[in-house]
């Protein structure tokens, strides 16, 4: 499987590219017309070393204003919720399917989808974490490659390529849906359970049966022809999105 590749780096194995490359890369993206509504690109925050990374949908109003996702009363909720799998925001990465807020928080496009997902793609392939947190629909499907819903896929976990995959509800659904706690309290318990029951490999160690991804440089998406670069992203991704360990 091809990858989305960074100027500079040639022969990218899993944790090879630093976060910071890849949002130099990205820069003021316009390769959707979500770049020219937005007020912040959200890329993401935390741990780069995380063992767990967790993906939500796209960024909000809050998220907008200060350009980190996951900072308005879902934020609160999520802080809490990390809790009961034992964790803090120190421990995590967060980061969004799509990297700016579609207008009156809509639903993010198929098109919105395909031009950002290689930046998430690429940002889960930097930290390459143990597991993997989808929070709601937009998150599990793309994570998983499916077009079924959380609600039949909560309360187990998948494995996907190297990643363990949990997908449960978005904290905000359940502002509307508070019987829906109760079931992401307990799919978060589950994650402690699991991390428990797998302690954490040596720092930085990448298995080496994980070959590097052979890659060509590609232009910035900053200020470029969308209709360019798009068809570079979609070369550079398989319909399974997220690489097994043979063809990382």
């Amino acid at each position: 499987m091809g990858v989305m590749c960074i100027p500079g780096y040639d022969h990218q194995k899993p944790r090879e590219v630093p976060l910071e490359a890849i949002r130099d890369f990205l820069g003021n993206c316009q390769l959707c017309p979500l770049g020219q509504t937005r007020n912040q690109l959200v890329f993401g925050v935390g741990n780069p070393h995380a063992r767990v990374v967790f993906v939500g949908e796209g960024p909000g109003r809050n998220e907008d204003m200060q350009g980190e996702p996951f900072v308005g009363a879902a934020g609160k909720k999520l802080n809490a919720l990390l809790g009961e799998a034992g964790l803090t925001r120190d421990d995590i990465y967060i980061a969004n399917v799509i990297k700016c807020r579609p207008p009156g928080n809509r639903n993010p496009k198929p098109e919105e989808i395909e031009a950002c997902s290689p930046f998430l793609r690429e940002q889960i392939r930097s930290i390459w974490p143990d597991v993997i947190v989808c929070l709601g629909n937009f998150a599990t499907q793309f994570i998983m490659g499916t077009e079924q819903g959380v609600t039949k896929l909560r309360g187990q976990m998948y494995e996907v390529g190297h990643f363990q995959v949990i997908p449960t509800f978005h904290p905000a659904a359940t502002i509307y849906h508070p019987d829906w706690l109760e079931l992401l309290t307990a799919d978060m318990r589950m994650l402690g359970a699991w991390l428990a029951e797998h302690p954490a490999p040596d720092a930085g160690v990448v298995p080496s049966e994980v070959p590097s991804a052979t890659c060509r440089p590609e232009r910035s998406a900053e200020g470029a022809d969308p209709g360019v670069v798009l068809s570079e992203a979609r070369s550079a991704e398989s319909k399974d999105l997220l690489p097994a360990e043979e063809d990382a």
